[in-house]
This record gives structure tokens, sequence and C-alpha cells, in this order.
């Protein structure tokens, strides 16, 4: 039986202990809830089969074996503390963008065991990619339940934490570049005579699929991509217009970008 406890009952904890219950069953979780708003507390106990509770963070905490820390990174400061005085050991996750393991494990008590996670918003419908990295209390044993509630939603990749900011910078903010590249596709479609609806589901299901094609197959992109393309066909003029205005530097600039504000923001 898994005792988890979530503090901060939004939509990315909540879709976590969702994941949880369907990838465990309903009999093999117990989980014990805690927000500052208890309308959030209410509708999640409504979506969860399993055992729940709620209660303050300290209860929370006291009757968890591992706590997923979702709130909002101007408010983990206080809350780590009040958790600190905690009496006995479980393991803290936090999904909180820009706060480091130096300013949780301090917060939390040294002693803590502490994995930092960064999630991205396709968990929500079980399509999630995800990486974390262990403090230095954490043991294997606990990366491996950061796998399991992280990897119930998505993929999930364990990264040292000076590689987490890229971990942000690509598929923490990667949705918002995907989103824009489908916005972009689907206006082209409609230029060329598609309706708006048809242009959007064309280009959503063709991302989608091209995706799925890469995670199932195990092929290069490269390889793939030269699938698609046949010699003097419609796919490479098309690539060569990608080329030419500077789609693959414009994205691995966003990158880049969306990484070095990360280490701004964890600064701050």
């Amino acid at each position: 039986m898994l005792k988890l406890g979530l503090i901060g009952c939004g939509k990315m904890g909540g879709a976590l202990l969702r994941g949880v219950e369907k990838s465990l069953g309903k009999d093999k979780l117990s989980v014990a809830l805690s927000d500052v708003v208890p309308q959030a507390v209410e509708a999640l106990r409504k979506d969860l089969l399993c055992s729940t509770t709620s209660g303050t963070p300290a209860e929370a905490a006291t009757v968890s074996d591992v706590i997923i820390l979702a709130v909002k990174p101007g408010d983990m400061k206080v809350l780590c503390e009040s958790l600190a005085k905690v009496q006995g050991s479980r393991l803290y996750l936090s999904i909180a963008a820009g706060l480091t393991l130096g300013d949780l494990e301090p917060w939390l008590g040294n002693e803590s065991r502490v994995v930092r996670s960064m999630p991205n918003t396709p968990a929500m419908i079980n399509a999630g990619a995800a990486a974390f990295a262990r403090g230095s209390k954490a043991t294997a044993a606990d990366a491996d339940t950061a796998k399991a509630i992280l990897g119930a939603v998505g993929t999930v990749d364990e990264v040292s934490e000076k590689l987490l900011d890229a971990v942000t910078g690509l598929s923490g903010s990667g949705p918002a570049y995907v989103y824009t590249i489908i916005e972009a596709l689907a206006d082209g479609g409609v230029l060329m005579g598609l309706p708006r609806a048809a242009a959007i589901r064309l280009a959503a299901q063709t991302v989608a699929g091209a995706a799925q094609m890469v995670l199932e197959t195990g092929k290069h992109t490269g390889t793939l991509r030269d699938e698609v393309t046949s010699p003097g066909g419609t796919t490479i003029a098309g690539l060569e217009q990608l080329e030419a205005h500077g789609l693959r530097n414009a994205l691995i600039q966003a990158v880049r970008k969306a990484t070095e504000r990360a280490v701004e923001l964890g600064k701050k």
C-alpha cells in the first residue's frame, strides 16, 4: 500500500494522483489531501476511487510515506519549514518550478529525502514528459518511487539537477512551442483552402502521430523524415522552405532562451 500525500490540489497534482491510482489500482493506494481551498480538495476526492483523507499539510505528511509538493513557488518556503517539524521520515517530491534542491533540503530539514521534478501539462491527459533529480539524502528506492509516480502519466527520465533547467526549457515550455507549430500548420492549410476545423484537426493529429512514431519505432528522427521524403517530391519542397526560414534554429533558440530564463528565475 502506497501512502501518498498531496499538498496543493491543482491540475498537475491531481493529474499525478489519478495516474498513480490508475497504475497501481485503488486498493494499493491511500491518499491524504491538503489545500488552502477546500473546494479543490473535495473536487479531487470525487475523482479518486481509493481511500482518501484531508487535513492540514502537517496532518497529510504525518500519515504519508511520500508527499507531493505542488504549491506555488512563492508559498513553498513557509510550507516546507512547517513540514520540517513533522515527526518521521518520508520522501518529498517537489513539482515547483525554479526551486532547487539547495532551497528545498534546508527548508525541509537537511536530513529530509527530497526529489525535485519537472513535469509538463500533457500529464493531465496521461501524455506527459517529466524529469527529476534526487537530493543528497534520496535513495535508489526513492528514485524508483519518483519514476513510478511521474511515469504513471507519461515518460520520465532521471537527470542531474543542473540539467533540470534545460528540461524546463525543452519539455516544460515545449507544449507551447508545439501549439504554435500546430496553429501555424493549420494556418497554412486554411491559406490553401481547407476549412479551419479540418485544418486544426489534421495538423494536431499529424503532430501527435509523428511523435508516436518516434516513441514507438525507436527510429532516428532523420530516418523517419527520410521515409516521408521522396526525391523531387512535395515533402522536400516543404522542408526546403522550413530550412530557408529558420525553423530549426528558431526552435533551438527557444529552448536555449527558456533554459536561461529558468536559471534566472531560480536565482531570485
